[in-house]
């Protein structure tokens, strides 16, 4: 647990919050990618500062942690981006068909590990983003294995809910960890 000092320190100033520095209005793509772009954020603000402590469960025996998050969403930017969008030949890193949870599993208390997990999220989310900027438009299609053909509309979309979603598992995770709310 933190100090009431160091506590208050992990609140952004909204002023400087690049969560809340977007567009209200525009085209949507740009509401979509600045809602993304937020999700994102919001994801490398609950990791940072703790690499030591990210591979820290949430419950036994769950396997839940930021390290293990941060690895997931890795391979979920691969997935929608690499894959299926941009059609490329490109494997999960950290998961695999005969170790699914991988991602999870493999988020172990070693700096090295927080090292690669953090270079392959930016390395997958600016392969994202330029491949978002470089579309012509958003209903550029795709083909997913699972859901057949996916326009890049539905893909940002999806993306918004699955870091949503993930983010409030890094919430709980982050308090857990040393206290910081409000990151």
């Amino acid at each position: 647990m933190t100090t009431p000092g160091r506590r208050a320190e992990m609140f952004v100033a909204a002023d400087r919050d690049p969560r809340v520095l977007g567009p209200a209005t525009g085209t949507e793509r740009t509401l979509l990618v600045d809602f993304l772009a937020a999700q994102r954020a919001t994801l490398a603000l609950k990791c940072a500062g703790v690499e030591a402590e990210l591979s820290q469960r949430s419950v036994a025996p769950s396997t839940l942690s930021l390290l293990g998050l941060l690895r997931h969403l890795a391979d979920v930017e691969r997935r929608w981006f690499r894959q299926v969008m941009a059609a490329q030949d490109a494997p999960p890193r950290f998961s695999s068909p005969s170790d699914p949870d991988g991602d999870f599993t493999g988020a172990v208390p070693d700096l090295s590990v927080v090292a690669e997990a953090w270079r392959a999220w930016r390395s997958e989310v600016a392969f994202a983003e330029d491949y978002v900027a470089e579309a012509p438009h958003l209903d550029v299609e795709g083909h997913d294995s699972w859901r057949g053909t996916v326009s890049l509309r539905w893909v940002l979309v999806h993306m918004v809910e699955e870091y949503a979603r993930h983010n409030g598992h890094a919430d709980l995770l982050r308090e857990r960890i040393d206290g910081a709310i409000g990151v």
